[in-house]
């Protein structure tokens, strides 16, 4: 079985939900950016011993936070050692919008993964894209690069839609199937 991490910052808790839910498909871990933009005293251990890291971040004005952007800048030392070379990656983000600029985030996220020499783990899922599509159907944002997840600005952690939370746990089940394939 793959070590898997995800690393995420949550400003209000949504991204977190979202995380947990990525992490249960994954069979992963969940590693917190604080509100400081750091890692806990062990974490950069754990992204060590990783075999893939999943990237989680809310878009806030139409990029990742930046307290996630300050954790991105800080992996400049693994990445000058090469150290998260060849591990799995993936990615996803949360905004109030159905859009709000969430691909722009997502680049950044698979950008970063890149820099690091990593493999890019998409979606893989289809859009729910017909006239009788539901917020609770899988994929119902047509996510394509990560996953997207919309929390109403006025929601609480508790209603963000059911789709996006199933889209979450099957991602981070198809980032560990990827995983555990690159390591045979």
């Amino acid at each position: 079985m793959s070590k898997i991490i995800v690393v995420y910052h949550s400003g209000y808790g949504h991204t977190k939900r979202v995380a947990e839910h990525v992490s249960a498909g994954a069979g992963g871990e969940l590693l917190a950016i604080d509100a400081e933009g750091n890692l806990p005293e062990d974490g950069w251990d754990k992204l060590a011993a990783a075999d893939a890291i999943v990237f989680g971040a809310p878009t806030y004005m139409g990029s990742p936070s930046w307290q996630f952007k300050k954790f991105a800048d800080a992996t400049s030392k693994p990445w000058f050692g090469r150290a998260w070379q060849d591990k799995v990656f993936g990615g996803f983000t949360n905004s109030a919008s159905l859009n709000g600029d969430k691909q722009v985030s997502l680049i950044a996220l698979q950008t970063l993964a890149s820099q690091h020499g990593g493999i890019w783990v998409s979606l893989g899922l289809p859009p729910a894209n017909t006239k009788a599509a539901q917020r609770t159907d899988v994929n119902n944002l047509g996510g394509s690069v990560g996953l997207l997840v919309q929390s109403p600005s006025d929601a609480s952690v508790e209603e963000i839609p059911q789709g996006d939370l199933d889209t979450a746990k099957a991602y981070g089940k198809r980032i560990a199937d990827i995983a555990a394939r690159l390591a045979k």
